[in-house]
Formats: C-alpha cells, structure tokens, sequence
C-alpha cells in the first residue's frame, strides 16, 4: 500500500492522531485492508495527508499497543491477523433524539428522606473550611485513621452524652460513609448466620443489606409502641434492628417500658444484640427526646448505636457513625484496624469544628423550628381539604414525615397512578410493608415534609385531594 487517502477534519474537536488511528482501525476490522497488507511509512504517510510524522507515529502506536497492525524491522508495518481478537464496541456518546436523562420533577416533593437543602449553613461551613486550610494542612491530604479522625470521634461523643444521653469513649465510636456502610461492616463485625429482627413496615434498605450478607432476616409484628417483644421471644432471632426514637415509617417514638422490655430480651444471652438506629432524633418538635437504648444499656451493654448527618446537615456529607459494645471492639480492630477510613478528613474535620464550636446546636435550633412550622401548615391544609373523619393524621410530634390514613381509600396502586398525573412525588405505607400481607398498610400515605416548599403548604391539601378523588375515579372505571 503506497497511499493511503484519509478525510481529516482540522477543525473538529478531535485531534488528527485519533482521525488517523479510527480510520486504520476500521479499515482493517471491515477487511478493507487485509491481513499482513503493509501500511505506509510513517514518514510517507505524514507527507501524503500534510500532517507533521509525529502525528502518524501516535496513530501507529496507538494501533500497536491495541494489536491491529505489527511492526518488522527493516520492513514496516503490516495488518495485524483479528481472528481471535476481542472488540470493544465504542460507547455512542450521543443521546437518541428525543430522550429524557434529566430526573423528573415534581410540583409536590412527599420523599419522606427529603431534607430542605436552602438550611444549609453554606457561610458558616465554607469559613470553617478555609480555616482549616488556612496553614497549608498537607496532613489532611494522607490517609488517616480508619476509625475516623479523633477529633471528630471526640466531638461526637460530648454531642451524644449531652443530646441522647449516650454513654461511650470516642474510641467506640466508627466514622463512616453512611448507614449503609456502617452496618455492612457491623454484618461482618458480628459475624456470619444472625439472625436479625426487623420491625414491619421497617427501612428497607437494611432488610437487603443483611440479607445479602447471608444473615437470617425476619419480620416481627408491631403494635402502637414499636417491635412486640413477646414475638421477638417466640422467634429465634438474636440481633433486633429497632429505631424507638422514631420508627420509619410509622412514626412510633417507643415508650420506656417497650424499650425495658426489649433490653431485657437481650440481656438474657450473651449472643443478642439490639440495633438502634436513631437517623433522626434531632427532630422531636413538642417534648424532649427519650434516652437512648445505648445510654440505658451502658458502654459496654448490648446495644449498637447508629446515626447519620445525613438528615441534619445534607446527604451530600456521607457521615454517619456507629457505636460499639466494648467488647466488640478487639473484634473490630481485628478486622478493619488496616482498612483505610471511607470519609475525607478535610470533611471530618470541618464537621469537627461546626460541632464543637456550636454551630451544629444553634443549626438544628433554627432548623426545628422551620421544620415544625412546615408540617403545621401541612397538617391544617390537609385538615382544611379534607371532610372530618375523612383523613386521619399520625406520626406528627417528630421526624420529618407524617402519616395521612384515608377512610374508605382506593387502591394503592390507583393512588400512585393519580398522584403521577398530579406532579406529585408520593409514598405509599405498602411501600415499606417486607411481607406484603399487611392490609392494615394500604391507604395510608407517608408524607415527608422535608423538601416540600413553604409556600407550597397552603396547596398541597386541595392537590391530594384531588389525586384521591382521581383514584377513586379510576378503580370504579375499571
């Protein structure tokens, strides 16, 4: 081959190099130049199509390293033998005509773990953050502890004995990159074949995660003050995954008796543990917070505590810990102490400093009482548009979801329906139900009030509304 005629185009965004080696490329995968075909010298090459040789000779190599063309000494180089030679196919960076990649909006956001982001201390956290660069802090750019950065661990400590009553040292204390994280590697920590107990309807994502770590998942009933312990003794399980602060989705805060009894299940043998996940505790609008399980148990009680910033700060800031047993620390050491930390700790530290300097306390203060106007506004807009007896609310002195239970409801999956055609984001108690036998879960709505706008509140009541008249509508039609 003596020339070879490429079609480069000097203005695109794609340098000649790349022009040449796709051209080549093609050209020997269509069979257009055979196999053992000789390609022309880099230096003819360069001067037939007016490029500069070291342009030819990245296109060659480029060819070369991917096995399309072989070089001989003395000889040149020639087409590469494909048979046997895995493809790739090349990604079509295009999108098709007409297709949709941005996610959907909606006039009404009910996402129960919707937080109202325009909160956010962005002052405060940006100062907080050019200060702890301000020294050129290299340290803060290597690997840290894997536990989590001891001033942070320090300052979480002080926080949960003063705000939840928990009772730990900061070396008890894992710093992570979510819940999700935390309790994958408690999974691992507790070791393999628990049995876990999860309330129903319950968070659904830790279901999933210890089923896939091979552990035995149940479902224990519930009745009006959280997990029944009588069933919880009936069943073989030996790990309990309760959230008494505020069960999601149901709102229920566990009275102190529940949670002496369900202590009390677990201090019967050595192998039973109780996971408190207390995701968002800071908020309890009309009375102070019971004391957590872990404060109850003691530091070295059989209690793991879990909690989050998720849901306080932004879910941007993957910081959530865990608390463990003393006695399950050498365990945990054992395993992870060589693991590197999940979490940066330029961010930890950041967080650190917004703790300790009161900034987070003075945060969730202003952010309890934005929240608590919220979801009066909801509450009295839903009050307004429905008829009395129509509705009924539950689930309102804490947590940033209430629940709305209609009377005579429509099916669920006409609900859904409806509230699709409404622009409204929506959230079904069936949703979260893990056994799907429930009947007492359909008609039930769960509503966060996180994300949803103030001044959204006045009409939101009249949109629902609507979305149940026109579900009602249409499970008669059909």
């Amino acid at each position: 081959m003596n020339e070879l005629t490429i079609n480069l185009k000097t203005k695109s965004d794609m340098p000649l190099y790349e022009q040449i080696y796709r051209h080549i490329k093609t050209e020997i995968q269509s069979g257009r130049i055979a196999c053992r075909e000789k390609l022309p010298s880099t230096r003819a090459l360069s001067k037939h199509l007016e490029v500069s040789r070291s342009t030819v000779e990245l296109a060659y190599e480029q060819l070369l390293s991917e096995g399309y063309i072989e070089s001989e000494p003395c000889k040149g180089f020639f087409a590469a033998q494909l048979e046997g030679l895995y493809q790739f196919a090349e990604l079509n960076m295009v999108s098709k005509a007409g297709e949709k990649t941005e996610k959907k909006k909606y006039r009404y956001d009910f996402s129960p773990r919707g937080i109202d982001l325009s909160s956010f201390p962005y002052n405060v956290w940006r100062k907080l953050s050019k200060e702890i660069l301000v020294d050129d802090r290299t340290d803060l750019f290597c690997l840290g502890n894997s536990q989590g950065e001891e001033r942070l661990r320090n300052a979480i400590r002080n926080y949960l004995y003063q705000a939840r009553g928990v009772n730990c040292q900061p070396e008890q204390i894992i710093v992570g990159a979510g819940n999700d994280y935390l309790l994958m590697l408690l999974g691992m920590v507790m070791g393999e074949q628990r049995k876990v107990a999860f309330e129903n309807p319950t968070y659904k994502q830790a279901y999933r995660l210890f089923r896939n770590l091979s552990c035995e998942v149940m479902t224990i009933d519930m009745d009006k003050y959280g997990m029944e312990v009588s069933k919880l003794c009936e069943s073989n399980a030996d790990t309990a995954y309760v959230m008494p602060s505020h069960q999601y989705p149901l709102g229920i805060v566990m009275p102190i008796k529940r949670r002496m009894e369900l202590l009390r299940w677990a201090g019967e043998s050595e192998e039973r543990y109780i996971i408190e996940d207390d995701y968002d505790s800071e908020f309890r609008f009309d009375t102070r917070p019971l004391p957590s399980l872990q404060g109850m148990a003691g530091a070295d009680g059989p209690v793991v505590y879990l909690s989050t910033c998720s849901r306080s700060l932004a879910p941007s800031i993957r910081i959530a810990y865990m608390v463990l047993p003393e006695h399950l620390l050498p365990a945990w050491r054992k395993k992870y102490r060589l693991y590197s930390g999940t979490v940066s700790r330029f961010e930890q530290q950041t967080l650190a400093r917004f703790i300790t300097e009161g900034y987070f306390t003075r945060h969730l203060a202003r952010e309890r009482v934005a929240y608590k106007a919220r979801r009066d506004a909801l509450a009295a807009a839903l009050n307004t548009a429905f008829a009395p007896g129509e509705l009924t609310l539950a689930g309102l002195h804490t947590g940033l979801n209430l629940l709305a239970k209609l009377k005579d409801p429509p099916p669920d999956a006409a609900l859904r329906c409806a509230a699709e055609g409404e622009g409204v984001q929506l959230s079904l108690l069936s949703d979260y139900d893990l056994t799907g036998e429930a009947p007492s879960a359909a008609g039930t709505l769960v509503l966060g009030y996180g994300s949803l706008k103030d001044e959204a509140c006045a009409s939101v009541g009249e949109t629902l509304k609507k979305v149940c008249m026109a579900a009602r509508e249409a499970s008669v039609t059909v």
